[in-house]
């Protein structure tokens, strides 16, 4: 019964709030006034430097690779582990199949979604641990940031316990888990996973127009 109201009503009322809720929150960037430049454009593409910003935005800037190496990697572990769980774990690619798209695609092999849920885990834990050890990031920590780690770590660990397939309730509870946690992404930091590519291109065209290699 509670499994059948997880993945049936709460499964489709929690698409029709991440799915608004992620829309809104874009067409609200999109929209939000932009202030005049009064100075006349440089000569350099400002498409060829939001590109350029986008793609140098993915490591860390030269003279500044002391002490930000241990961030960059956990958080590579962690994004590519997740995106590999996500998208080619072979009981995600039955479920976008059966309930979002309609089609799916070869899943990862066993072992290599064994080593994508390690990276993940691990990335995720060494990134939260700095952030509760560092003491500059545990100043500018929010609750935000707090939340959006501990539900992403529920959302995993629920996933791991399903995969047991010993009872049904263990699916009940990751459903339960990963609807949490896409109810709650729109509206926190989360978003990043969407805004990131387009406030790194802004930057990299306006900084582009004022004949400035950001």
């Amino acid at each position: 019964m509670f499994l059948d109201f997880v993945e049936g009503p709460l499964w489709y009322l929690t698409v029709i709030v991440f799915t608004g809720g992620v829309v809104w929150r874009l067409v609200d960037l999109f929209r939000a006034k932009k202030l005049q430049e009064r100075a006349p454009a440089r000569e350099m593409s400002q498409a060829l430097g939001a590109v350029r910003t986008l793609i140098s935005r993915s490591w860390t800037a030269p003279g500044f690779t002391k002490g930000a190496t241990f961030h960059l990697v956990a958080g590579y572990m962690f994004h590519i582990g997740l995106f590999v769980l996500l998208l080619f774990a072979a009981p995600h690619v039955r479920f976008i199949e059966e309930r979002i798209l309609g089609f799916g695609w070869t899943p990862a092999p066993h072992g290599v979604f064994i080593l994508a849920a390690n990276l993940a885990f691990a990335g995720l834990l060494l990134a939260y641990l700095r952030r509760l050890m560092h003491p500059v990031m545990r100043l500018i920590s929010t609750l935000d940031d707090h939340l959006a780690a501990i539900l992403t770590f529920i959302a995993m660990l629920t996933g791991c316990m399903a995969l047991l397939q010993s009872h049904d309730s263990l699916r009940a509870i990751h459903m339960l888990a990963v609807e949490t946690w896409l109810i709650y992404f729109p509206f926190s930091r989360l978003m990043h996973a969407f805004t990131f590519a387009v406030s790194r291109s802004y930057t990299g065209a306006a900084m582009a127009r004022k004949g400035v290699q950001a």
